[in-house]
C-alpha cells in the first residue's frame, strides 16, 4: 500500500507540474473577428464605439482632456508638477523602479506629500521593482503606504508570472497618468541620444481617471486585503472634449480584454493602422489580422526596436516572422538613435490607444496592463504626427534585403522564437 501510495503521490505531482507548465506557456484563444452583421464598423460609426465597449468590458465617454508627451523631458517636469501639487491623495502603482536621480526625486516629492497630510499609496511590482529596503523604509516612515504587488516565493508560485505591468498615477481623483515610463534614470531625455529612451506616455482628466484609480484599488486589494473606497462626486463627469476609456487588462483562463482590444482595433481598420511596440512577438492569428489589413489596401505600419533593444530575444523573437508580414505588404520599421519602449496604436485618423501593453504573448496573456483607448481625431492625429516623426529616425526593413539576412542572425531567431510566449 505504502509503495501505490507513492506511485499515485508522484503522480499527482507530475499532473500538477504539467498544469503549471501548461498554464505558464498559455496563449490567447481569438483566431478570427467575426461581424454579425454586413461588415465590422468603421472607427467613425458609433456602433464602433459600443463594440470595443462591449469586447474590452471598459466604458467609453465624453468629458476627457489628454495630452501626450514623447520623451523624458517632457514627461517628468510635468509629472512632478502634478505629484507636488497633490492636496488630498496619490496612488502610485508602477512596475519598473531602480535607484538613481529619478527615484531619488520621487522619493523626495512622496515624503513632502505625506508630510503635509496626502495620503500616498505607493504599489511596486516585486519583480520589476529593485528599490533596496533603505528606499521603502524611508517611504514608510514619512507615512507612505508602501506594499509590493505579488512577492516572489514558494506560496506564490501560481502567480509568479503575472505581474503588474501597469503605470498607474492618479493625484487628488481628478488627474492621471499611465503609459510605458517607469522609474529610472533611462527615461530622461529627448529619446534620440544614446542612453534616452524613446517613450509614450499620456496624462488625462475626465471619467477615465476614476477607471485609473479602480484598476490600481483591484491590485492594492490583493496586495494588502484593504479594499480602497474612494470618495467620488458622482457629477464630477469631466468638461473636455475627448472621448476615452482606460483599459485594465487582467490575466484570464481564456480570453483576455487586452487581446480583445487589439485583434478588435486592427480588424476594423480600413485606411490605416500605426502600431508602435517596443516587443512586437504577436502570435499567428494576430500576425494574420495584421496581414489581412495590407492585404485589403489599408496603409499598414509597424514600428518597433532595432539591435539597440533592452531585450535581445524578444527582438531575435520577432524578427523571425517577419518575413510573412513584409510579403503581405505590411511596412516594418526598426527605431535606430536609443531603446524605443513605447506602446501605441492608430486606427484611421480616429482611434487611438496609448498605454503600458506590449504586442506580446506576455501583455496579452500574463500581466495587469493600463491602457487609455481614445475616439478622437485630434489626439489620434497628434499620435500618427509623432509615428511619422519617428519614422525618420528608423530604418525600413525591405523583404529582399531581409531574405538575404545571415544564417547565425536565423538561428539566433529560431531559438528565440522557439520560447516566445514566455518572453
Amino acid at each position: 500500500m505504502a509503495i501505490i501510495a507513492f506511485i499515485l503521490a508522484g503522480l499527482f505531482v507530475g499532473v500538477l507540474g504539467l498544469l503549471g507548465l501548461l498554464n505558464a506557456v498559455r496563449g490567447t484563444p481569438v483566431r478570427r473577428v467575426v461581424p454579425l452583421g454586413a461588415t465590422l464598423p468603421p472607427v467613425d460609426d458609433p456602433s464602433f464605439c459600443t463594440a470595443m465597449e462591449l469586447v474590452s468590458r471598459t466604458a467609453l465617454s465624453g468629458g476627457h482632456h489628454v495630452e501626450t508627451f514623447w520623451n523624458g523631458d517632457q514627461t517628468y517636469p510635468r509629472l512632478w508638477a502634478d505629484l507636488r501639487a497633490a492636496r488630498t491623495s496619490i496612488t502610485l502603482q508602477l512596475y519598473y523602479c531602480e535607484t538613481g536621480r529619478m527615484a531619488d526625486e520621487l522619493r523626495e516629492i512622496l515624503v513632502d506629500r505625506a508630510r503635509a497630510g496626502v495620503r500616498v499609496f505607493f504599489l511596486y511590482d516585486a519583480f520589476g521593482t529593485s528599490f533596496p529596503d533603505e528606499y521603502i523604509d524611508a517611504l514608510r516612515a514619512a507615512g507612505v503606504r508602501a506594499e509590493p504587488f505579488r512577492p516572489i516565493g514558494i506560496r506564490t508560485l501560481r502567480t509568479m508570472q503575472h505581474r503588474a505591468h501597469v503605470r498607474v498615477v492618479s493625484i487628488d481623483g481628478t488627474i492621471g497618468w499611465t503609459g510605458g515610463f517607469g522609474i529610472s534614470d533611462k527615461w530622461f531625455g529627448d529619446g534620440r541620444t544614446k542612453d534616452h529612451w524613446r517613450d509614450s506616455n499620456v496624462r488625462f482628466t475626465g471619467p477615465a481617471v476614476h477607471q485609473l484609480w479602480a484598476a490600481f484599488a483591484a491590485c492594492w486589494t490583493e496586495s494588502t486585503g484593504d479594499l480602497l473606497i474612494a470618495p467620488v462626486e458622482p457629477s464630477a463627469d469631466g468638461d473636455g472634449p475627448v472621448v476615452a476609456g482606460l483599459l485594465h487588462a487582467s490575466p484570464s483562463v481564456g480570453s483576455t480584454e487586452a487581446e480583445r482590444f487589439l485583434t478588435y482595433s486592427i480588424a476594423s481598420a480600413r485606411r490605416t493602422l500605426y502600431i508602435t511596440n517596443s516587443y512586437f512577438v504577436p502570435d499567428r492569428a494576430i500576425r494574420t489580422l495584421i496581414a489581412d489589413a495590407a492585404r485589403r489596401g489599408v496603409d499598414t505600419r509597424i514600428l518597433t526596436v532595432s539591435a539597440e533593444t533592452d531585450v535581445k530575444s524578444t527582438w531575435y523573437a520577432g524578427r523571425a516572422r517577419y518575413e510573412e508580414l513584409l510579403a503581405a505588404g505590411v511596412r516594418i520599421f526598426e527605431y535606430q538613435p536609443v531603446m524605443m519602449h513605447a506602446k501605441t496604436l492608430t486606427v484611421d485618423g480616429g482611434w487611438a490607444a496609448l498605454g503600458s501593453m506590449n504586442a506580446d504573448n506576455r501583455s496579452l496573456s500574463f500581466n495587469e496592463e493600463t491602457v487609455l483607448m481614445i475616439l478622437d481625431a485630434g489626439v489620434t492625429c497628434t499620435i500618427e504626427r509623432q509615428f511619422l516623426d519617428d519614422l525618420g529616425f528608423a530604418n525600413e526593413i525591405r523583404l529582399d534585403e531581409f531574405r538575404r539576412r545571415g544564417w547565425i542572425e536565423r538561428i539566433k531567431e529560431k531559438a528565440c522564437y522557439a520560447v516566445w510566449r514566455v518572453l
